[in-house]
């Protein structure tokens, strides 16, 4: 069967690494500027998507970072973060996207006196109703922010176990990697992990497998957010691979990044060749101006992955997604049947790398 972006679009898939502050759409972020008297750069599309949408202008992750001033500025009430939250699940359910994990910070979003808690509200009931409307199943992943303070991400953490089975599914470490080592946070993640909450950690993205190996072993991860350079540690990355430690990886933003000098020297298929679990993911819809699908087709085209090698990163993804095993294992068995049933895709089963 001849591998096309149409195919590609109809596979069911499953997303574990989606920022919710980089995937809003032009038209949004411009209508609720105007209903909230924000001031955004531009009102006209083309030029903020201009702006916003990195494309080939590619920089530090510290300068692709930046661009999320203008689409904060625009989440800071219930309705905003509801309505963004919602539209995510309508775009995602587009291509097909069964399961989501939706990342962010709610410290990020109390400039005009919302509450971190009010926020996970808000967001939950916007992935509540897109369920309802879309039927795409999602969980929320709290973020602390490296650069702001292991203060801030202790507040998080409390967060997250308050939310815990009420729409929240783990924790993260995200923002600017390079002098904010994630041990400094260890005691966030030591209250995530002494209430049993899953745990994932940017690492390895723009600093090097030193900040792989501190998300795993000083803050206990059980993902790692890119790990592009988890390569550079060989010892490492066989504990990755023996302890089924899944890397969230996303092409795009990497390239765009410049965590990669090129995208065909990107790891991605060194790793799958390994028996590491990878799964593919855009990051942030708008900036890296991608989708699912588009993550899918970069795959194939760069790396000739065949659709066996999809259905594999497919279940990968499932069985790594921060939900009750009963839960993935029912995806599991819908995925499967209708990857066989429609589209004639059997596992290879000598290969298997879940």
């Amino acid at each position: 069967m001849r591998i096309s972006r149409n195919l590609l679009h109809k596979l069911p898939k499953v997303e574990l690494h989606c920022h919710l502050d980089g995937s809003l759409r032009i038209p949004t972020i411009i209508d609720l500027a105007n209903k909230d008297k924000i001031n955004i750069p531009t009102s006209n599309h083309d030029q903020l998507s201009k702006l916003l949408t990195i494309g080939k202008k590619r920089g530090s992750l510290e300068e692709y970072i930046k661009r999320f001033d203008i689409t904060l500025s625009v989440m800071q009430t219930p309705q905003a973060l509801e309505r963004t939250s919602y539209e995510l699940i309508e775009d995602v359910s587009k291509e097909n996207v069964r399961y989501i994990e939706v990342r962010y910070s709610p410290i990020l979003h109390t400039e005009k006196g919302m509450t971190i808690s009010d926020s996970v509200e808000a967001v939950r009931a916007g992935l509540k109703r897109g369920e309802k409307d879309f039927g795409v199943k999602s969980g929320i992943i709290v973020c602390g922010i490296r650069n702001i303070s292991s203060e801030a991400s202790l507040k998080l953490a409390d967060l997250t176990v308050r939310y815990k089975n009420k729409g929240v599914v783990g924790f993260d470490l995200a923002g600017a990697e390079e002098n904010f080592p994630a041990k400094d946070h260890r005691e966030a993640f030591y209250m995530i992990l002494n209430n049993n909450i899953n745990a994932t950690i940017h690492a390895g993205e723009a600093f090097g497998p030193s900040s792989i190996h501190q998300a795993i072993h000083h803050c206990g991860a059980h993902r790692i957010g890119h790990g592009t350079r988890l390569k550079e540690d060989k010892d490492l990355m066989n504990y990755v691979n023996d302890h089924r430690i899944t890397l969230e990886v996303c092409l795009t933003s990497n390239w765009q990044t410049r965590s990669i000098r090129s995208l065909k020297f990107h790891p991605l298929k060194f790793y799958y060749d390994q028996g590491i679990r990878v799964t593919l993911n855009t990051d942030n819809r708008l900036m890296s101006g991608t989708n699912l699908t588009n993550e899918y087709l970069l795959a194939h085209n760069l790396f000739g992955f065949k659709l066996h090698d999809f259905r594999e990163m497919i279940i990968m993804a499932i069985k790594s997604a921060f939900i009750p095993y009963n839960e993935r294992k029912k995806i599991i068995r819908e995925i499967a049947n209708e990857l066989e049933q429609d589209f004639g895709i059997m596992p290879e089963f000598i290969h298997s790398k879940t």
